[in-house]
């Protein structure tokens, strides 16, 4: 597995195959086949990786609240959601959902465990989204999620072995 403080770099080396490759699934893969490619490789190898050892999803990004879990958030932490707010969130430029003040998030602690613990959004919980359904018409986000994400640069890697994907020099 690349290293959480490698993955950036030997991605932006990558940057032209990816992009390729990526063309490549789009006019060659099958939906339904590659959703269950990623969700294949998704539990092989998050089946041993501890994500509190890398968090570059939580350094890099801003947390996203969604306006209804400001509620159960706040009195997780034990204060009103005014004070939630205040201390924590911005509006988010487009939307009624907030997003953390500050890069790395607000909530990421140091031994890489969130202070939300399981109230967390369901958009941290489903990071880097390699599980999820339609793939296929994510393709561009998944770019840019392999320079964050040690486990999607390695799946990406891994399906272009699958395919027999080589890029022509």
């Amino acid at each position: 597995m690349i290293s959480p403080d490698k993955v950036r770099a030997e991605a932006k080396k990558k940057e032209n195959e990816n992009f390729k490759f990526r063309t490549f699934l789009k006019c060659h893969a099958d939906e339904k086949e590659l959703d269950r490619q990623f969700l294949r490789l998704h539990k092989e190898f998050f089946a041993d990786y501890d994500c509190s050892k890398c968090r570059n999803c939580c350094k890099m990004y801003k947390g996203s609240i969604p306006a209804e879990d400001i509620d159960s958030d706040a009195q997780y932490l034990g204060i009103t959601p005014e004070q939630f707010i205040d201390a924590y969130l911005e509006k988010e430029e487009y939307g009624m959902n907030y997003q953390t003040k500050h890069k790395p998030c607000d909530f990421l602690q140091e031994d890489g465990s969130c202070k939300l613990g399981d109230c967390k959004p369901d958009s941290c919980k489903k990071y880097p989204y390699t599980d999820q359904p339609e793939r296929l018409s994510s393709l561009l986000s998944i770019l840019d999620t392999i320079e964050i994400c040690p486990v999607a640069f390695e799946i990406f890697e891994r399906l272009k072995k699958e395919y027999g994907f080589r890029v022509r020099r």
